[in-house]
């Protein structure tokens, strides 16, 4: 009789991968708003990307003889006060916008998943420790961080990006570790843990791919916290300055000239693609939270 030394190790005993991603995808794609959400999302990030490469355009350019106009056929968003068109603008500042959204969210995840998968398998002083931590981020005043950073490094892309990081991976170090902490009682994990399987492959093939629901879900929510966060930053002028434009940079310029000028179209375009891409994010995570959710028929 072979020794259990001698047993090549099997993965625990889980559901097949392949019937639990189609169940989650005929789940995602009965749900016609996260799809109409994510068909939009999508058609704003092209615009983003490669609209500036085919616009007429230059959205630094200045041209005096052209400020200040309403939208038309030719400038189909308007101009600012220097001429320059609010169309390519728009474009130009979302890619900044979504660019750094994205990163924030990267960095974001992956600072809160390390931390939430650490307390919740761990657990004991390691969880009491890190829960702490958590505690302490909170109460930090995220604004006067800001201003102390910017003041001390300036304002670059990855200052913000990792400034805003810092301050927001707290939720989901918590989601993680409440998931984990569900997880690590399961019999899967006790049996891989019986038949020898290391705590780093326990952590990574078993309970790393049993919370990517609570993980997708958790990094689109943090897209749109991340893309509020860098437009409130620039609107009070705090964020990316000139001529960087994004979308909160453009809405802190217009303020003079829509509340003295009636220039609606200075402020309506930006914030509207703000108000869209907010909204389709958080409309496909719920759609992705519905589609992982085992209660789900």
């Amino acid at each position: 009789m072979a020794s259990v030394s001698s047993l090549s190790l099997p993965d625990a005993p889980q559901a097949p991968a392949a019937p639990v991603r189609s169940r989650v995808l005929r789940r995602l794609l009965r749900h016609r708003l996260a799809m109409f959400s994510a068909l939009l999302l999508l058609c704003i990030v092209a615009a983003c990307m490669v609209g500036p490469f085919f616009g007429s355009f230059d959205a630094n350019r200045i041209d005096l003889a052209a400020r200040d106009l309403a939208p038309s056929w030719r400038h189909w968003m308007g101009t600012d006060e220097l001429g320059r068109d609010q169309f390519a603008r728009v474009l130009i500042g979302g890619r900044l916008s979504l660019s750094a959204g994205l990163a924030t969210m990267a960095l974001t995840m992956v600072l809160g998943v390390a931390v939430g998968a650490i307390a919740g398998y761990v657990g004991g002083w390691v969880d009491s420790a890190l829960m702490r931590t958590v505690d302490a981020f909170y109460s930090v005043p995220g604004l006067f961080v800001l201003i102390v950073v910017v003041a001390m490094v300036g304002v670059s892309f990855w200052s913000i990006v990792v400034t805003l990081a810092l301050l927001n991976w707290m939720g989901t170090a918590r989601l993680i570790r409440a998931s984990v902490q569900t997880l690590r009682r399961q019999e899967f994990i006790e049996a891989a843990h019986v038949l020898g399987a290391s705590h780093w492959r326990v952590v990574v093939r078993h309970l790393i791919p049993n919370v990517l629901g609570a993980i997708l879900v958790s990094a689109t929510l943090n897209v749109a916290v991340a893309i509020l966060a860098e437009s409130t930053l620039s609107f009070l002028g705090l964020g990316f300055q000139p001529p960087d434009a994004t979308w909160g940079r453009m809405l802190q310029e217009a303020q003079i000239p829509v509340i003295r000028e009636g220039q609606w179209w200075r402020g309506f375009f930006p914030g509207m693609m703000i108000f869209l891409t907010v909204l389709c994010v958080n409309f496909l995570g719920d759609g992705l939270r519905d589609a992982f959710d085992p209660r789900a028929r």
